[in-house]
């Protein structure tokens, strides 16, 4: 296959907006919370007042101190990459007026990562950001089963402290309850924050009571037993404490706590801003808590919406979703912390003597300390890194989750949750959610979404302008929507509908300052939108036609509104989307032709990739979407030159570039590195010394990136064909020619730990010394017992020897003065070795060893610890799970010899076997396309890049077939003239040694004079090509510029288009007429049908369809029907057989039912279940199937005289009774029911096991043996 060069971009739509950094969704929130969310918890808190308010603790200042050890130290030694944090604490006796300041150290703080992660105890975690509902006023419609009507509810949600949930009945009576609690009529709440009596009640809604039939208000205060703001605090008291004896001051302080105080109730800054948009109020951000125009202006809107005067919200509407991201999450975290050290605080100062007590004396940070290790460990929104592939690490942090503490509970989430909204447009990915449970629940950030300062999700678009100033930069390149005359002679200046050139905008730029009426244009401004605000415009699609001024072509373009599409008058509209690829998140767009798949399989597809292995030899897909770059840059896999220099120095694991100013900057390379799930991350330079780099250049790859772009899988040539029904059911057949050159060969690191501790016995040792283990075992073991690096290890083979003390009898008086004498006796010890695990295998490549001395902060109890990593190499191989980009996924039946596949017309066998059935049903298009762009891009030497709804179309794909076939044809014909020219000049054939040579001779003889490069010629595959086809086109009279279209062509796209024409008439044509067909007079529009006639009369498939008749590889007889052949990028996925295959011959029994356990783990056996059972009984097997029951499974004596039977060659005895029998039997008389078991003759069988008869003889030690064992004196 031509190593492809350059990259040809097939996208219409040139980007306004870059792609942001990927991961500053969790950058941008934690150095938000070391600046500001840290500074507004301690503000919270303080100061801390003493219960008789004598002294006072005031947090001022706070700062992180450097981390104690590196990120790599942090992940070798298990430990927590974090920095102290430090706060200056004043403690204030107001008797004595005393001011004391002191430093104090607030525990270690974890800290992010530059990628965006944690490292907790040597583990990479991410904190997943929360997408829950947000504070704020909610009104929902609930439809009245007896009258029909629609009555309205409301819900009023703080973000800390007591809900308010109002509604409406069928009598039309508004009520409340504060904290689903009982009932109390809406007046008496209002009454009790001031609105007295009945008549400022009535007149206060008066404006929006429209309805005569129905009078909330008055149907309320009918309800309600109270007149006055005193009987209605009394009458809320009350109701809400109902034990309590109420007066007016307990009733007026409780209301007062319950709202109004900001400590036990707090709207939080999103909170007020929903509140004022929802409402229309104009209340300070800074006003966090309740107000009494808040809770009329609720009573006000519900009245509108019974009246049907206004809608009701939308509760999964992104306006009303907010997200809570890492900075958030762990905020409330520590708030936690904070709130119980402040308990223990003010017990502290009551205790302790005011003139003695100090800030350290009475702080404990434990509460604090203790809340963020809760947080990292445990939460269920702080997880273990999905580090697969970098696409996987990336995802992860982008991930949002409605799961979650104060989230949603998978159970109870309806449909509704889980649908896509049409509020996701540009904010959550439609495609990228898990398959299962979680569906819907767990979604994706889409590529250019942001979160702003409230939390909500917001995504950029293009501004449309309908007016400009009178300014020459506004004006250029504009086209008038109005005549403009001269204010002072009514002179025409500009007619309707001129475009604006530099003197007709000089001339309107001198008229006084004015706005001026233009056609609507499209600007490179860009404006973030949220979801609620977005619905207030009419937004324009990405691919809208634009001239090259950004106006618009057409007079009318499909527009979007709410969750409407439809074609609009462009003199409406007021943005437009920024890119086709706004919509999808990273994954889905790394899907080419994402718009040809369908939903289902595309999320398959987007799932799939990151389930990617990463592969020893990574090739970048030769058919891309451009999202390549982005994707594998910030995932923080690949190295990033952080200035422009020169390379100094590269080796294997470091980089040195020297920037301008001659420092010098190192950056150190990840080699044969664990990753969380075993894959291997390893980091190759790609640069070379002396070479310049700019800032942001790639100096290094990782797994699964090639040149800096992400590359998942391999580029492997295709055919969908069944295949000896080798295929069915979405297998997939391979040539073992994939194996053989490593294409999908994989490294993966598995760790294996012991550690030496001190038991109660003595302390236990890690040696080479270990009991009953022949020199064989322990031949690859150093002198200390641990293995040696570049040992090939197997299941069972001993990794690190350790003995463990045994524990000794109480030793006779005799026998310590022995010991005293004769000095220590070996210990009694037994083998406790790290040995490898059951099914793996591999080489040795890293031990390290961990000692007391050398780490202070080991676990306690431990003074050794050594750490073994394994690595195993793993070809593809049958059982291997395999999938496309488009949710084509296939199990390898089959490894199948090279000469057994079927092989191309040019002797080329193909690498995988598809099965065609499994693309309409699927109807994942997407694949066929690729494999066909594939198979062009291959031929013509260049990368195809095709962006997600902005790619390659049908026309396109059959032109550059059309090209390869001439390219091909063009080099086919160059070879033979080539050896017809070495016979001419009767060249000796030994000189020559391929095909390959004897073209090349040729080429440089034929091209070199006609001014072709003749170095590269020779050296350069792609351009020798493309050269031969363009002579050979000429000497047919054709124009090559006028067919060809390569990467990097200037001209506009109609003129590609025209070009794309050209190269399938020309293809078509010379194609008819070297299969016989006499094309002299037909015109280029019959050209495709004389194709198609030609095709059904002969069985030969035009070049343009991207078919060919392949041959058998076993008969070398051509199949009977033309196959779709091209290069597609396959992935080998996380699922490999190697982790599930799995045999059991004996092992671990199940305690109580005595049966085998299941699972590979577990080192179990295969269940033999009920309808096995029924099957063996349909084949009336009797003995099988008692076999399996009993001696098989559960029947203890059995088994082991069946084992000791099957040793000695003896018969095999009865099985007796299975276990779980006598389990059933006990648990029925544990019950009190007297279960007897009876045999054949009526006869009580009974189930306690029968003891073994024969006794063992007992054996003398003495010099006089007993003569019964025959060989006494």
């Amino acid at each position: 296959m031509a190593a492809p060069i350059g990259k040809k971009v097939y996208a219409r739509i040139s980007d306004v907006l870059p792609l942001p950094r990927l991961v500053e969704v969790q950058l941008e929130s934690y150095r938000w919370f070391r600046e500001e969310g840290l500074r507004e918890l301690f503000d919270e808190i303080s100061p801390i007042q003493s219960f008789n308010k004598n002294l006072e603790l005031h947090f001022l200042d706070f700062w992180f101190g450097e981390p104690k050890y590196s990120e790599d130290q942090c992940r070798e030694r298990d430990m927590t990459y974090s920095s102290p944090l430090w706060v200056k604490v004043r403690l204030i006796n107001r008797e004595t007026g005393e001011v004391q300041d002191q430093d104090v150290f607030m525990g270690d703080f974890p800290l992010m990562t530059d990628n965006g992660t944690f490292i907790i105890n040597g583990a990479e975690r991410v904190v997943v950001s929360q997408l829950i509902r947000s504070p704020g006023v909610y009104f929902t419609t609930q439809t009245d089963i007896a009258t029909g009507r629609d009555l309205c509810m409301a819900k009023l949600i703080p973000n800390r402290g007591a809900w308010l949930e109002f509604e409406t009945s069928r009598k039309d009576v508004l009520s409340v309850k504060v904290d689903r609690k009982r009932k109390i009529p809406v007046t008496v709440l209002l009454r009790a924050v001031g609105v007295g009596s009945d008549e400022e009640l009535l007149a206060l809604f008066e404006p929006v009571e429209t309805v005569p039939e129905h009078r909330y208000i008055q149907e309320t205060i009918d309800k309600d037993p109270t007149k006055s703001e005193e009987e209605a605090l009394m009458e809320f008291y009350r109701k809400l404490r109902p034990g309590d004896p109420p007066t007016p001051e307990n009733a007026r302080a409780f209301l007062q706590s319950l709202f109004f105080t900001p400590r036990r109730y707090d709207l939080g800054k999103v909170g007020r801003h929903k509140l004022n948009r929802r409402l229309g109020l104009e209340i300070s951000l800074d006003t966090r808590t309740l107000t009494r125009d808040d809770l009329i202006k609720v009573v006000e809107h519900m009245i509108r919406i019974n009246n049907g005067v206004e809608d009701a919200d939308d509760i999964d509407h992104l306006g009303n979703r907010r997200v809570k991201t890492v900075g958030e999450l762990i905020q409330n975290q520590m708030r936690i912390g904070l709130l119980r050290m402040e308990r223990v605080v003010r017990e502290r100062m009551s205790i302790r003597d005011p003139d003695e007590v100090t800030p350290l004396a009475l702080i404990n940070i434990r509460p604090v300390v203790a809340a963020i290790r809760e947080f990292f460990g445990g939460s269920q929104l702080s997880q273990f890194m999905d580090q697969t592939n970098p696409l996987a690490e990336l995802t992860h942090k982008r991930r949002l989750s409605a799961l979650g503490p104060g989230g949603l509970r998978r159970e109870r989430a309806g449909f509704d949750v889980r649908d896509v909204h049409h509020s996701h447009y540009g904010r959550i990915c439609p495609i990228e959610t898990p398959e299962g449970p979680n569906i819907g629940l767990i979604g994706s950030l889409a590529t250019y979404a942001r979160v702003n300062e409230f939390g909500f999700i917001e995504t950029p678009y293009r501004k449309v302008v309908k007016a400009v100033p009178n300014e020459v930069s506004q004006l250029v390149g504009r086209r008038l929507a109005e005549t403009i005359t001269d204010p002072d002679t009514g002179e025409v200046l500009v007619e309707e509908g001129t475009l604006l050139d530099e003197d007709k905008a000089e001339l309107l730029a001198a008229l006084p300052p004015r706005e001026i009426r233009v056609r609507p244009s499209a600007t490179g401004e860009v404006v973030y939108l949220s979801a609620d605000e977005e619905d207030r415009f009419t937004i324009v699609q990405a691919n809208a036609p634009l001239d090259k001024y950004g106006t618009f072509i057409n007079d009318r373009v499909s527009v979007r509104r709410h969750q409407q599409f439809f074609i609009e008058n462009i003199q409406r509209t007021d943005y437009m989307d920024v890119s086709p690829k706004q919509i999808v998140g990273v994954s889905a767009a790394l899907i080419p032709f994402l718009e040809h798949d369908d939903a289902n399989r595309a999320l398959m597809g987007s799932n799939m990739q990151r389930q990617a292995v990463p592969l020893i030899q990574p090739e970048a897909p030769i058919v891309g979407t451009g999202m390549e770059r982005s994707a594998a840059l910030d995932s923080g896999q690949v190295v990033i030159a952080e200035t422009a220099g020169e390379v100094v120095s590269v080796t294997g694991d470091r980089i040195v570039v020297v920037d301008e100013e001659g420092k010098e900057h190192v950056y150190r390379l990840r080699k044969y590195g664990r990753s969380n799930q075993s894959t291997c991350i390893d980091q190759r330079p790609v640069v070379h010394k002396g070479q310049f780099v700019e800032k942001g250049q790639v100096l290094a790859d990782s797994s699964s990136t090639d040149m800096g772009e992400l590359a998942l899988g391999q580029n492997v040539l295709v055919a969908f064909m069944s295949w000896e029904g080798g295929n069915y059911e979405d297998a997939v057949l391979i040539s073992e020619a994939l194996p053989m050159w490593d294409k999908f060969t994989s490294i993966h690191i598995e760790r294996h730990e012991v550690e030496a501790r001190d038991t109660k016995l003595g302390p236990e040792e890690i040696t080479r010394d270990v009991p009953n283990v022949g020199e064989e075992a322990l031949r690859e073991l150093d002198e200390e017992g641990i293995i040696r690096i570049g040992a090939y290890v197997e299941p069972g083979d001993i990794l690190v020897g350790k003995v463990t003390p045994k524990g000794e009898p109480e030793l006779t008086p005799e026998e310590k003065l022995l010991r005293a004498i004769f000095g220590e006796k070996a210990r009694d010890t037994k083998d406790s070795s790290l040995r490898l695990p059951h099914g793996e295998r591999g080489k040795v490549v890293d031990a390290k060893v961990f000692t007391r001395d050398d780490h202070r902060d080991m676990p306690a109890g431990v003074d050794r610890m050594v750490r073994v990593s394994v690595a195993q190499r793993r070809k593809i191989t049958e059982g291997d799970k395999m999938a496309g980009r488009h949710g084509n996924k296939g199990v390898v039946s089959k490894v199948v010899p090279v000469e057994d596949m079927p092989f191309l017309p040019d002797g080329t066998p193909v690498d995988i076997i598809l099965n065609p059935l499994g693309v309409p049903a699927r109807m994942n298009i997407g694949q066929i396309l690729e494999t066909h762009l594939g198979w062009a891009a291959d031929r013509l030497g260049f990368r195809a890049i095709s962006p997600v709804f902005d790619g390659a179309d049908e026309q396109e794909i059959t032109a550059e077939l059309a090209r390869a076939w001439i390219v091909d044809t063009a080099w086919d014909e160059a070879e033979e003239r080539a050896w017809a020219w070495a016979r001419e000049q009767e060249m000796p054939p030994e000189m020559l040694k391929d095909d390959d040579e004897v073209r090349a001779l040729y080429l440089v003889q034929w091209l070199g004079p006609l001014g072709y490069d003749e170095e590269r010629l020779v050296a350069d595959r792609v351009y020798a090509r493309r050269s031969a086809a363009r002579e050979w086109l000429r000497e047919r009279g054709y124009d090559p510029d006028q067919i060809f279209v390569f990467e990097d062509d200037p001209r506009p796209l109609e003129e590609r288009q025209k070009a794309d024409e050209r190269a399938r008439h020309a293809c078509l044509r010379l194609w008819l007429a070297q299969e016989g067909v006499d094309v002299q007079d037909l015109p280029d529009a019959e050209l495709e049908r004389a194709a198609e006639v030609h095709t059904l009369r002969t069985g030969h498939p035009a070049p343009t369809t991207g078919k060919m008749i392949l041959r058998d590889g076993k008969t070398g007889e051509p199949f009977d029907r033309p196959v779709t052949v091209g290069v597609i990028t396959m992935m080998k996925l996380d699922h490999m057989v190697e982790d599930k295959v799995h045999a059991r011959s004996t092992g671990p029994y199940s305690l109580v039912t005595q049966q085998p356990l299941g699972g590979k783990a577990q080192f179990g056996g295969q269940r033999f279940g009920e309808m096995e059972v029924w099957a063996l009984e349909a084949y009336g097997a009797a003995h099988t199937l008692q076999e399996m029951l009993t001696v098989k499974s559960d029947d203890t004596i059995g088994r082991v005289r069946t084992y000791e039977a099957i040793v000695k060659g003896e018969r095999i005895q009865e099985p007796g009774v299975p276990e779980s029998f006598r389990v059933l039997v006990k648990e029925l008389q544990s019950l009190a029911l007297n279960v007897e078991v009876l045999n054949e003759e009526d006869e009580v069988v009974d189930l306690a096991k029968e003891e073994e008869e024969e006794r063992l003889p007992r054996i003398g030690f003495g010099l006089d043996f007993p003569s019964d064992l025959g060989f006494g004196r």
